[in-house]
């Protein structure tokens, strides 16, 4: 008995062995390139529900290597390879495994059938050529530019420019002969430009300087003009990041990518066509009597991220189309919250029958939770920064104590109560439309604001909000952490008076300079009055000249001075202030310094005829402006002390896009390059009795406290600062 078990088991096992099917899925790519991936993983699903398939799957990586040698290297390879194998059926994936078929069907896979799929520009010729029509048939992969064309003009119907790229693969090559006709098409209703032939940082930086009305076609890019080879991500997430324009595509593997969509040609269609075929064949069906499939099985396919990032409503142009990432519909929400509600019902009913063995632990958890509740209390009231919590119409729900102490209140008085109540009213709108933002989009805040205490202390505040839900998913309201800068913004304010307060020696030399004019004419006109005088020749009008002229130099000193005075001063807040005023009014004060230090400055005004205007602080700006302009002096001076050279300061002004820039030029010699990038930090300095903050504060002015920029670089031996200011026109 156990004898004929064993037969029984081993003929059976024999037969199923004789009807396994042996399947060869030849890729012209590589394993991980997501094409290929894509039909690999469609074709084994197929498959697996039919037990008797198996199927063996090679790559000829001829993205990375494609040269003729290789070529019939793999041929000689796949000879030893399969010498002892016999298959049932050959599948060819894209141009180059087809190809290599056809060419060595005799050598490799003589008399066996041959499905293609992903075939570019497909020739039924080619079968013919070489006798293969009775062998082959397949699926073609043709990617529609016409439909793409027509997608992009309707979507985009005041479109300015279509930017296509492209790689000198062997697809690449096929699309850009289709692209052709079409280009010459449409080329009258917008402009064309169609790159193959750069590397990936040109094609980034002309990406970035696409204009606004500008669209992007990415067709491939594995490969760039350097020679350097991509994965199909690498490619198209630089792009991707380097464009604010929107980009369409003609494959659905760069579809969760960042393109838009398009009429897109899909690997898991090739490969859902192919593995049906490939049955047929395997079930009995002669290859002869299955068609190719010339229409390539490519469908409308959009990101909903990217529709809602360009507001782009596709159902608008389009009937039938698939968008992925899209939210779940309000009706999907519904049925998610029924089914939840049903398992808590049955829940809540077992629990109902589990009540009285439940009580106790129910307690303890209690017990647990009200000791949390008083450790998070107690942490609160811990934590140094003012913290509060209110709900979504701005009422406080609670704070911590460093809260009560700032608005001097206790927690009963500040809950319920709103902003309104404790801020003055500029403080509390401007922070009421925060709120009223954050609630809409779920975000996190940073803001400044400062007010007077009860106590009239200034305090300077950092707001830090966020939006909490409740634990049924509802917005519960804003919970504000506050951070007091008030310290900071003081010994900032403080290192910036030092800052003046270190010029006071070139400042008092500069007035020396100023005055040394006004003061020689004065004691000219004093000896003329006294020599008038003591020859009795002295008469009514010259002593009315004397006055008037005498007050005209008064008045110039007595300016000099209120101009030096106001520097000191600090300004207490920002407003709106002339360029040309600020650096007139400099001049007074350091330009007969620099005239007498041999030494030209020239003001050039670019926009001569309007008159640039910057938000902020004007004393604070000024001191940016001494500063600069005092070292290129000193600097020149100390180049010049044994030669007496006439030195150079050029100051341009100019208003551009979107800032107004200060460019101070001198010719003293470039900063030597290994110290030029710490020129800005505190404290660095060449001098032997500097004190490294001039240049440390003119960035924490021009950055930190006007939000504009400041930067230096060396040229043709001249330093070049470069202050960029955002304008406002007049």
């Amino acid at each position: 008995m156990k004898k004929i078990l064993l037969f029984s088991l081993l003929f059976f096992t024999f037969l199923q062995a004789q009807n396994i099917k042996e399947v060869l899925l030849l890729h012209s790519y590589h394993k991980g390139y997501i094409w290929s991936d894509d039909i690999s993983k469609t074709i084994e699903k197929k498959f697996a529900p039919t037990k008797n398939i198996e199927l063996t799957t090679v790559y000829m990586d001829t993205k990375r290597v494609s040269n003729p040698k290789y070529i019939d290297n793999l041929a000689h390879l796949y000879k030893e390879q399969f010498q002892d194998r016999k298959f049932d059926l050959i599948i060819a994936s894209d141009n180059n495994a087809f190809e290599f078929t056809i060419k060595n069907h005799d050598y490799l896979f003589k008399d066996l059938p041959v499905l293609f799929c992903g075939i570019n520009n497909f020739n039924k010729e080619i079968l013919e050529q070489n006798n293969m029509s009775k062998y082959t048939t397949g699926v073609v992969e043709q990617v529609d530019l016409e439909k793409n064309f027509e997608l992009i003009h309707q979507i985009h119907p005041n479109l300015k420019k279509l930017l296509i790229i492209n790689d000198k693969s062997k697809t690449g090559y096929a699309v850009k002969k289709n692209l052709e006709p079409i280009i010459d098409k449409y080329e009258n209703k917008f402009d064309i430009e169609y790159i193959d032939n750069l590397d990936i940082d040109e094609i980034k930086d002309k990406v970035s300087k696409l204009e606004k009305g500008s669209v992007v076609l990415f067709v491939l890019l594995f490969k760039d003009t350097t020679g350097k080879y991509f994965t199909y991500k690498e490619s198209f997430k630089q792009i991707r990041e380097s464009s604010n324009a929107p980009i369409y595509g003609l494959w659905d593997f760069y579809i969760n990518y960042g393109i838009v969509g398009g009429l897109l040609t899909s690997a898991i269609g090739q490969g859902e066509a192919v593995s049906d075929m490939a049955i047929k064949v395997l079930n009995g069906t002669k290859i002869s009597d299955i068609p190719i499939l010339e229409k390539s099985p490519n469908n409308y396919i959009f990101d909903y991220n990217e529709l809602n990032r360009f507001d782009i409503d596709i159902s608008k142009y389009l009937d039938d189309y698939i968008v992925i990432n899209e939210p779940s519909s309000i009706y999907r929400d519904y049925t998610k919250y029924f089914v939840i509600s049903i398992c808590i019902i049955m829940i809540l009913s077992i629990i109902v029958l589990v009540l009285r063995a439940n009580i106790i632990s129910r307690k303890k958890v209690e017990l647990a939770l009200s000791n949390r509740l008083e450790f998070d209390k107690v942490l609160l009231d811990t934590i140094p920064n003012p913290i509060y919590y209110k709900n979504t119409d701005g009422k406080f729900l609670g704070c911590n104590l460093s809260f009560a102490s700032l608005v001097n209140k206790s927690r009963n008085e500040i809950i319920g109560k709103t902003v309104f109540d404790f801020f003055p009213v500029e403080v509390a709108t401007k922070n009421t439309g925060i709120d009223k933002e954050l609630l809409e989009t779920f975000s996190t805040s940073t803001s400044e604001f400062t007010f007077y205490t009860s106590s009239n202390n200034m305090k300077h505040i950092i707001l830090n909000k966020a939006v909490y839900k409740n634990s049924d998913g509802s917005v519960g309201g804003i919970v504000c952490i506050m951070d007091d800068i008030t310290e900071r913004v003081q010994q900032k304010q403080f290192l910036i008076q030092q800052s003046k307060l270190a010029e006071m020696g070139d400042m008092v030399a500069a007035i020396a300079h100023q005055w040394n004019e006004p003061l020689v004419e004065l004691s000219a006109q004093v000896q003329d009055i006294q020599t008038s005088y003591l020859l009795k020749e002295l008469k009514d009008v010259e002593v009315k000249d004397f006055v008037k002229d005498s007050m005209i130099q008064i008045k110039y000193m007595s300016r000099t001075l209120s101009d030096f005075r106001n520097f000191l001063k600090p300004s207490t807040k920002k407003m709106l202030f002339s360029i040309s005023k600020a650096l007139n009014e400099i001049n007074e004060i350091i330009g007969k310094q620099i005239f007498y230090s041999n030494i030209n400055m020239k003001f050039n005004y670019v926009n001569k005829n309007e008159e640039l205007l910057i938000y902020g602080y004007e004393n604070e700006f000024k001191q940016v402006l001494l500063n600069l302009i005092n070292n290129a002096k000193n600097k020149i001076v100390d180049r010049n002390k044994n030669t007496h050279d006439k030195g150079n300061i050029d100051i341009n002004i100019e208003r551009c896009l979107n800032y107004n820039t200060i460019q101070i030029i001198d010719d003293a010699g470039e900063i030597d390059e290994k110290i030029i990038s710490s020129i800005f930090e505190p404290y660095f300095t060449t001098k032997e009795n500097g004190t490294g903050i001039g240049l440390y504060m003119a960035k924490v002015i021009i950055e930190d406290k006007m939000r504009g920029s400041i930067s230096v670089k060396n040229k043709d031996n001249h330093v070049i600062f470069t202050i960029k200011m955002p304008h406002k026109k007049v």
